[in-house]
């Protein structure tokens, strides 16, 4: 971490995204900052203190928030209310919200707090720095704190972020598509072990195309496909209007339930 970056950190929630962070700040070597961790999510917590002796877990979520100079909320949505009533935090600390559907003024009216609050979409790799973060509004510490981690992307409004938030909403539908795949492969006789690693090579090797960025995403899909041949016979026959349609539709409602 660079100097004039922020030197103590609180996390609310230690799930999978907060533990992500906490590996990411501490696991790169060099200078890094204090943690502290609220009990919530005990087993995690424990073993990140376990880990890395910068790392403590705090009694309450109190301790976190007077400890802190940044603070971080990583619970779910609909336990915020609960995890963060009656806590007190100064108007000199920075808090930053990862809980998706819940913007800035509900955080602040919970809070009862003057303090700079931003909404920030990290993802699980910023454990190996390399993962760019959206955040909502801009800010020099926070921004500071996930170019660390990989990167920081600053949008100006919450309609933008939420925008942003429903796009990661569909990590895990990819997994399944690949598990989907994998499970047709076996079904026509492939063991299971070799039709995982093949799809898995299979999609590495498209993830690395991404980093071609001199050409849009719809040019991609047409040089790596022929006329007529199997990636366009799948590509139009399964992923077809309608079924974009239904996609587009898909994330129409969760933007409308992240407002």
């Amino acid at each position: 971490m660079e100097d004039d970056t922020v030197r103590r950190i609180g996390i609310i929630g230690v799930g999978e995204i907060g533990k992500a962070i906490v590996e990411g700040l501490l696991s790169g070597g060099g200078a890094s900052p204090e943690v502290f961790l609220s009990p919530r999510g005990a087993r995690v917590a424990g073993e990140l203190s376990e880990r890395f002796e910068d790392v403590q877990v705090c009694a309450d979520n109190q301790e976190v928030v007077d400890r802190s100079e940044l603070v971080v909320i990583a619970v779910r949505r609909q336990d915020h209310h609960e995890a963060l009533a009656g806590l007190k935090v100064d108007d000199d600390k920075t808090v930053v919200s990862l809980m998706a559907g819940v913007a800035i003024d509900d955080v602040r009216r919970t809070l009862a707090t003057g303090a700079p609050i931003v909404r920030a979409i990290p993802l699980p790799a910023v454990r190996e720095r390399r993962s760019v973060t959206v955040t909502c509004p801009s800010h020099p510490a926070v921004d500071a704190l996930f170019e660390h981690l990989g990167g920081a992307m600053s949008v100006a409004d919450e309609n933008a972020f939420n925008v942003f938030s429903a796009l990661t909403g569909t990590l895990t539908a990819h997994y399944a598509y690949l598990a989907t795949l994998t499970s047709w492969a076996t079904r026509h006789g492939i063991a299971p072990d070799v039709a995982d690693q093949y799809v898995r090579c299979l999609f590495q090797n498209v993830g690395r195309s991404l980093n071609d960025e001199s050409r849009p995403l719809h040019q991609l899909a047409a040089v790596h496909e022929t006329p007529q041949g199997n990636n366009e016979r799948i590509r139009t026959t399964w992923f077809d209007p309608a079924n974009a349609a239904a996609l587009g539709e898909a994330l129409d409602g969760l933007l409308a339930d992240l407002k």
